[in-house]
């Protein structure tokens, strides 16, 4: 059952009825809402997995085949709101000049991620083909070389768990704390039910993501033992995606006012923007929606595509979040319709711009449109949201590019000025959520002349003993704005 525009109110495809009450949708419209089969598994359901993959499920899958068994990742409040809703909820796409409205209907059920049990369950189906995740970079726990760090208490503790799992039908599930710690302990039971193969297929911001989790869940499935570890290789697809689409946290006011609007108290509420990108490049042997419907493309190699994204539109938001607090902007359309941010920004984006140069990248128009996505005013992106895992986000989006201007010997300010705008929020106090605080806590009680250094190797080691860089550094860290 796909996804429809509207107008006045909601409408389910198949009837021409409003959806009068979310919490009622199943007594006013029977069997419109029956949810459909599972055949995809997500880990991290949040708002972006709403206005994402569900979203391009619903738009492709018009025959209600593909349904999804979504997860939650920290907290499980996501799936108590969608399941008393039956698992549907609205995605408002607010425009510059208004409102769409698409009741999405192809969440099939949702899970507290602490469901080892039902994950497992759900692998055990050979009719379940697909498994995707947005977790976040930081969730999946990997080093500053990009490979699961084992020093990372919570897969510690996964790593210990796994190996000590008998994995006998009917036992107990594991208490496991990570998201890949998780999957790995379903594939084991896929293994075992000998339910054929299956794609993983990583929706978030690492290049790479396929091959990424491939060699982490590779690790993962070794200390369980070599046979699962073979199991993996040889039966397990792990393809790559580039996923973009501008989905900040829902407000009480959003759902406010779509109540108003609708009749409907609606908390799975999602707002998005209208833009929507997904590009996807790998093996699916179990099969998988038609996306092409919905505007996905399937493309041999994601990886210009995904450093142009990466680099291009997170790596902005970044150096926003990171630099346009401290001159009081709160949303990235208040921060880029400052000229000095929108000055840092563009300054940024000369320099990935020299690594993007392929002509089928369009960097040009593409940087257009990112100026014009940012100023939409009636997205309200919060920085302090974006903020959250700068150190592991400053690591794939930024440090790429200052290292290759290092290799070759150059400093370039586009590049120095967010992570030394890091470094002084760091030493003057200012401290967001990190996976990587306590490596942070370290290096804040380094030696007062070793602490820019200090926190500089928490991004890239070499950045530890590279004397230029620190002095470039310092001489921001000294101005009294992160500027």
């Amino acid at each position: 059952m796909s996804a429809i525009r509207v107008t006045e109110a909601p409408l389910l495809v198949g009837t021409d009825r409003p959806l009068l009450s979310v919490e009622t949708a199943a007594d006013v419209l029977g069997e419109q809402v029956a949810r459909p089969p599972v055949r995809l598994v997500h880990l991290g359901l949040g708002a972006f997995h709403r206005s994402h993959q569900l979203w391009h499920t619903a738009v492709a899958d018009e025959a209600g085949e593909w349904g999804y068994a979504s997860f939650t990742g920290r907290s499980p409040s996501a799936a108590r709101t969608l399941d008393a809703q039956d698992g549907l909820y609205t995605i408002a796409t607010r425009g510059p000049e208004g409102d769409r409205l698409d009741l999405v209907s192809s969440l099939a059920e949702v899970h507290d991620g602490a469901d080892v049990h039902r994950l497992a369950e759900l692998l055990r189906s050979p009719a379940v083909a697909v498994v995707t995740l947005t977790i976040t970079e930081a969730g999946y726990r990997l080093g500053a070389g990009g490979d699961l760090d084992p020093e990372d208490p919570d897969t510690a503790a996964d790593l210990d768990a796994l190996a000590q799992t008998g994995f006998v039908a009917g036992d107990a599930a594991p208490q496991l704390r990570t998201a890949l710690g998780r999957l790995v302990f379903a594939l084991a039971a896929r293994r075992d039910a000998e339910a054929g193969p299956v794609t993983i297929l990583p929706c978030d911001n690492m290049p790479q993501n396929g091959a990424v989790v491939a060699r982490a869940v590779g690790v993962l499935a070794e200390a369980v033992s070599p046979g699962l570890a073979r199991w993996v290789r040889e039966n397990v697809a792990f393809a790559s995606s580039v996923v973009d689409r501008i989905t900040p946290a829902t407000t009480e006011d959003d759902i406010r006012s779509l109540s108003e609007r609708i009749g409907v108290t609606d908390r799975g509420l999602v707002v998005t923007e209208p833009f929507s990108e997904w590009i996807i490049a790998g093996e699916f042997p179990a099969g998988r929606p038609e996306w092409e419907r919905s505007g996905a493309r399937i493309v041999a190699d994601v990886e210009p595509y995904e450093r142009r994204k990466l680099w291009m539109l997170n790596g902005a938001h970044t150096v926003l979040a990171i630099t346009a607090r401290g001159l009081g902007h709160t949303t990235v359309s208040d921060a880029i319709a400052d000229p000095s941010v929108r000055a840092w920004v563009e300054e940024y984006w000369d320099v990935a711009a020299e690594r993007l140069a392929a002509p089928e990248l369009a960097i040009g128009p593409y940087r257009d449109a990112l100026v014009e996505r940012f100023s939409n005013a009636r997205i309200a992106h919060h920085l302090d949201q974006i903020a959250a895992e700068t150190t592991t986000k400053l690591r794939y989006r930024i440090v790429p590019l200052l290292v290759r201007a290092r290799s070759d010997g150059r400093l370039p300010t586009g590049c120095v000025r967010p992570i030394a705008a890091w470094v002084w929020s760091l030493r003057a106090g200012r401290r967001d959520s990190d996976t990587l605080a306590p490596h942070i806590d370290a290096a804040l009680a380094a030696p007062p002349s070793d602490v820019t250094a200090s926190l500089l190797g928490i991004l890239d080691p070499a950045f530890r003993t590279d004397a230029a860089l620190i002095a470039e550094v310092d001489a921001y860290v000294a101005l009294p704005t992160p500027a």
